[in-house]
């Protein structure tokens, strides 16, 4: 059974490593490069002809978005008629996740469907489009991203190879992705594995931004609400509300059985208010499709998140009140999320986060 796994991921990566070549540059159309060019001195028309055909198949490629192997995603879940989505892993962006720790979801309408987060990479990306085109012959026409992390932008490139146009982001995850993004994805091309990284480009000047909300018409009297209530895990989120279908993808304002993880970025303080205004604005029984973890309902989010954040906000400032430092902040008790996914790499981190967030500590940077 080991010698099977073993061969298995050694094939796979093979694959995803030419496939990676071909996109980056084919080694066929990069021969018929060099040979054009080595013509030129003999015959004109000939070099001519190869050097087009070069470009064609190079196109060709390009149009594809991703040709390797479909890699083995985790199988979609029915969250109400016409809309699916894949639980991504609950632990850190590795090899063996390809990246994918953050949830993928597609919604089916009459005029085509909306896809909720871009990928980590045009691998998963085009695995993904596959398993839609599995469950409906209707064109994906939309795709939004819950923020500017890499595991919901990096993918970008291979919906805009595949004829996508209408590509939706917040103004500011927009603008933080494009002055990140090679910090970004050199960040993901080593933790996640650069065949599969390398071939993504920086497309954010392909997304239309929005500030605070944008509606968009998917047909049959169906809209599609995007929104921004303010900032949360990252300074720039967004949230997507289809009143029709009583759903809610709160991207990553909204956690579901997995330990935050907050970084140089993260406000919470900001993250408390913007939970709040996005609990005000839809139903109590709204369906939810969380940033991680899979699909519930508002008040499982509510304490898997808010409740959370208020917990050690004000357990926080008990210590601070006491003359304590931020080593007291660490020894703050919060067994009580210790059955939660990552727990152990990242309670004492949030603790020492919040302090310092409280007290005006340098809290560093990060590139995610």
């Amino acid at each position: 059974m080991t010698f099977s796994k073993t061969l298995v991921a050694t094939s796979v990566a093979t694959m995803m490593a030419v496939a990676s070549a071909a996109q980056a540059k084919d080694p066929y159309v990069a021969g018929f490069e060099r040979y054009a060019q080595e013509m030129q001195s003999a015959n004109a028309a000939t070099a001519s002809t190869f050097d087009t055909y070069a470009k064609d198949v190079a196109g060709t490629l390009k149009k594809a978005g991703y040709i390797g192997p479909t890699l083995p995603l985790p199988e979609p879940v029915k969250v109400t008629d016409g809309v699916y989505t894949v639980v991504g892993s609950l632990i850190w962006h590795n090899p063996t996740n390809y990246g994918l720790n953050n949830n993928l979801t597609w919604m089916e309408f009459e005029d085509g469907v909306f896809v909720f987060n871009a990928g980590p990479n045009p691998a998963v990306a085009g695995s993904f489009h596959r398993m839609i085109k599995e469950h409906t012959n209707k064109p994906v026409k939309w795709v939004a991203v819950e923020n500017s992390q890499g595991h919901a932008y990096l993918g970008s490139s291979y919906w805009v190879d595949v004829g996508v146009k209408n590509l939706y982001s917040h103004d500011v995850a927009n603008q933080d992705f494009d002055q990140g993004f090679e910090h970004i994805k050199e960040h993901w091309g080593t933790r996640v594995g650069h065949e599969i990284t390398d071939s993504a480009r920086n497309v954010s000047d392909q997304f239309t931004e929005f500030s605070d909300k944008m509606v968009i018409d998917v047909g049959g009297g169906e809209t599609v609400e995007l929104l921004n209530f303010g900032p949360g895990h990252t300074p720039g989120s967004t949230l997507v509300y289809v009143p029709s279908r009583n759903l809610l993808l709160t991207g990553d304002v909204g956690y579901n059985s997995r330990m935050l993880a907050l970084f140089s970025y993260t406000n919470t303080q900001y993250w408390v208010e913007t939970f709040r205004t996005m609990m005000d604005y839809v139903p109590d029984d709204v369906l939810v499709i969380p940033g991680h973890g899979g699909p519930t309902d508002l008040a499982t989010v509510k304490t898997d998140t808010h409740d959370y954040l208020v917990y050690m906000q004000k357990e926080v400032q008990k210590v601070i009140d006491q003359g304590g430092d931020i080593s007291d902040a660490e020894e703050i008790d919060q067994s009580m999320y210790s059955d939660r996914s990552v727990y152990e790499q990242t309670y004492q981190n949030n603790a020492r986060h919040i302090y310092k967030e409280m007290t005006g500590g340098d809290l560093g940077e990060n590139f995610e």
